[in-house]
């Protein structure tokens, strides 16, 4: 079905967020993680928990275009099966399972224009939620990043923008300050340093949200600012 837009100039009709209820039920399921998840008595996490989910409260009530490009993998691809068979035994269980509805559209990608030495069989991300899609928006963004086992994720930090990682399989550790299995929560405020380690024995799966002024947002790709560079 086509819409006309200018005179001579047809698209073919937007699609929406209500038209994909998978869509829809992964964005609940991740608001209701930001929901339960304990902020450990930290006002600040608990503050972004509180502005992530407003954020996708947002989204689901703007009727938030959805587009769909060519799927993509990479290499860490292989272990997605493995995160997600693990990930169905842990408390992030309703999480895992709408990942698996919507897997098949996910684009597997990078986020450097250079992949630093090994990175490139180790890692990726699929957004899920913002500037670039799928769920068209610039409120928020949601992602996934899977890492291989063993993998070590360089130093870097996020200019003006307020980040949290939720395990939802697998354990990794960041700047060697603690463990997080499935259903913790690590937070980043902007400018914070931080290097990821991962087990040498399961991948990891992460559910990720960035959170910052809307120009900040905007244009953003999960690039990196890397220490020292």
């Amino acid at each position: 079905m086509l819409n006309t837009t200018a005179p001579g100039q047809e698209t073919l009709a937007q699609k929406r967020l209500s038209d994909y209820p998978d869509w829809g039920y992964l964005l609940r399921e991740i608001y209701e993680a930001y929901r339960f998840l304990s902020s450990g008595g930290s006002d600040k996490i608990r503050a972004h928990q509180r502005a992530v989910r407003e954020a996708i409260s947002r989204v689901s009530k703007s009727k938030s275009e959805i587009r769909f490009d060519a799927p993509a993998q990479k290499p860490v691809s292989a272990h997605l099966k493995r995160a997600l068979d693990e990930g169905r035994q842990e408390r992030t269980a309703p999480l895992i399972r709408a990942v698996e509805s919507i897997q098949d559209h996910l684009i597997w990608q990078y986020g450097y224009e250079k992949v630093p030495r090994g990175l490139d069989k180790t890692y990726a991300y699929a957004e899920i939620c913002g500037p670039n899609g799928p769920v068209l928006t610039t409120e928020v963004i949601l992602g996934l990043v899977l890492f291989a086992p063993g993998c070590t994720y360089p130093a870097h930090a996020h200019s003006g923008i307020s980040e949290s990682y939720i395990c939802l399989s697998g354990a990794v550790s960041e700047n060697h300050q603690g463990v997080y299995a499935p259903g913790s929560m690590i937070f980043n405020p902007p400018e914070h340093t931080h290097r990821i380690t991962v087990s040498k024995t399961e991948p990891a799966l992460l559910a990720y949200a960035w959170i910052g002024p809307q120009q900040q947002l905007a244009g953003q790709k999960m690039v990196f600012s890397r220490k020292g560079g």
